[in-house]
């Protein structure tokens, strides 16, 4: 007789739980194949690294948690997805885990019906979250998902079953992605976002069939609070950054925040009575600690040192913390995001009280976006986001924010500073968005970066290695220097149209080599005007912004 295969009728949230780290195991396995499918030959392929920290950021909620209740397991891994979600590709997983939370609301286990219906809100919640749902992306995969679990349900209620063909449909749609959007199969690619949703359910499906995952849990951190010790008195530093999550029973989250904001700076508090997570800057990590031993039991504690964490940087070897300029508690204030420490002194010359690090290849999370938002003094707070990627995770941190929160949704460094130097204090919150959008539409963008890839895109045939330029999101020019790609986008920006022109030069340009760069093209256009900048930037030799 032939050998009877393991059927399972229902999952309970200690099993659910075990799908989404092996979801997240598969991915992790899978992660550079999916930043390599990227539709333009740049260095921000960063798909699969955004979708990874996402699951990360889910699995963290739940890892330790004993709780039994699926639909509170749920809730769990959608509010991770929600605070660690990055990129256009992670916003749009944790709003699919946050209809799959919703639909899965008060329910001990979860049957096969169960998880096609959440599976259905899910594809729903996402689409809802973009303003124009594009097919032949996540999305697409999303609802097709749904679809295949809505009529294998029809025939069994095995789990197995189901994600079988869930999965089998998730890999036909990734595949039928470059017929929906034309820029996939011109670029001979497949929708990554999609593909990694794909990865993700086939892990779930191999954890199920009992076969391995490759996983690499290691991002785990915890402390030994005995030997937390705060720096010496007489020593002035950065302090200490903390991290916990307070368990009990009847936690007024509003006045944990009001305490916690009155120890240190930066804090963020958020949660409902039974866990609230809490984050904050303070000297002495002992204080926050203290206080909250006394309210519950504390979880997934993380306290670093900041000043060793700054000494680590000027050392090279770190990324600049947030940066934040003084400012009066009745100012709008501006939160951006850039890469490099010359942008970031660029947008703080000009104002902003904030600049979260990230840009192509690192895009911040909605909770450094949100952690941002709930350090400046101000309740009114504008978003320049700069990256076409981050524009989700920015609405999503405004969305979380309970301040006065607008994202302009500026996709370039260039637009963003043209937006910030329209910003006027005397005007309210909206008048100043739709001031500042139209002034970021006004600015040209060049970007000079290296293909990472052979590729041909409306025409133009690139080789991995070459220069190329990108200009206002199309790639357009390669060349073999980034002095002759620079000249080729000035040209394409009608230059007689033009008045200024700003050179920002990144980590791979020396000052002399930009200065010479300039000195040639003002002898070519005499009648414009060139500022040279450095950006620090990596991975792009020049960012342009031509008015």
């Amino acid at each position: 007789m032939p050998e009877q295969r393991e059927r399972r009728f229902v999952a309970d949230g200690q099993e659910f739980k075990e799908w989404v780290r092996a979801g997240l195991g598969w991915l992790q396995h899978h992660q550079e194949a999916i930043n390599a499918l990227n539709v333009f030959p740049v260095p921000d392929g960063d798909t699969g690294t955004n979708m990874v920290l996402t699951m990360q950021s889910a699995w963290n909620e739940v890892h330790k948690s004993p709780e039994r209740e699926v639909g509170t397991i749920a809730h769990k891994v959608a509010h991770g997805a929600l605070m660690g979600a990055r990129g256009n590709s992670g916003v749009i997983l944790s709003q699919i885990w946050r209809g799959m939370a919703r639909s899965l609301d008060g329910k001990e286990v979860m049957t096969g019906e169960d998880l096609a219906a959440a599976l259905e809100e899910g594809a729903q919640t996402a689409y809802k979250g973009v303003i124009r749902p594009v097919e032949g992306t996540i999305l697409t995969v999303a609802r097709e998902v749904a679809e295949a679990a809505a009529e294998a349900v029809r025939h069994s209620e095995d789990l197995i079953f189901i994600l079988e063909q869930i999965v089998r449909r998730a890999q036909d749609a990734v595949a039928r992605t470059p017929s929906l959007l034309p820029v996939l199969a011109e670029a001979g690619v497949v929708d990554a976002g999609g593909q990694g949703l794909y990865v993700i359910l086939e892990g779930m499906l191999r954890y199920l069939r009992g076969e391995s995952v490759a996983e690499d849990l290691g991002f785990i951190r915890a402390v030994d609070l005995a030997t937390t010790a705060p720096a010496p008195a007489e020593e002035e530093g950065y302090g200490y950054d903390v991290q916990f999550i307070i368990v009990g029973n009847g936690l007024d989250v509003e006045a944990i925040r009001r305490d916690i904001d009155a120890m240190g700076e930066s804090a963020l508090v958020v949660g409902d009575p039974s866990a609230v997570k809490v984050h904050v800057h303070v000297p002495d990590p002992g204080v926050p600690l203290s206080y909250a031993v006394k309210l519950g039991s504390l979880r997934d504690v993380v306290v670093e040192d900041m000043q060793a964490q700054y000494q680590q940087f000027v050392m090279g070897r770190e990324q600049p913390p947030v940066l934040r300029a003084p400012m009066a508690a009745t100012e709008i204030a501006t939160v951006a995001v850039a890469a490099g420490e010359g942008l970031a002194r660029v947008f703080q010359s000009l104002g902003a009280a904030a600049v979260v690090h990230g840009g192509q290849t690192m895009n911040p999370s909605t909770e450094e976006i949100l952690q941002a938002v709930e350090s400046v003094p101000s309740n009114r707070v504008i978003i320049l986001p700069n990256n076409k990627n981050i524009i989700m995770a920015a609405e999503q941190a405004r969305d979380l924010s309970e301040k006065s929160v607008v994202v302009v949704p500026t996709r370039t460094i260039p637009q963003g500073i043209a937006a910030i130097l329209a910003l006027n204090y005397q005007a309210d919150l909206e008048t100043n968005a739709q001031t500042m959008l139209e002034a970021a539409q006004e600015v040209q963008t060049g970007e000079v970066t290296t293909a990472t890839r052979d590729v041909t895109l409306g025409g133009l045939s690139v080789h991995k290695g070459q220069v190329i330029g990108i200009h206002d999101g199309e790639l357009c020019v390669a060349g073999e220097t980034p002095e002759q790609v620079v000249e080729a986008l000035i040209e394409r920006m009608n230059p007689s149209d033009l008045e200024i022109i700003t050179l920002y030069y990144g980590a791979d340009v020396s000052a002399e080599e930009a200065e010479t760069l300039v000195e040639r093209l003002e002898e070519k256009y005499p009648d414009l005007e060139f500022e040279v900048i450095e950006g620090g930037q990596p991975h792009y030799f020049y960012i342009i912004s031509a008015e």
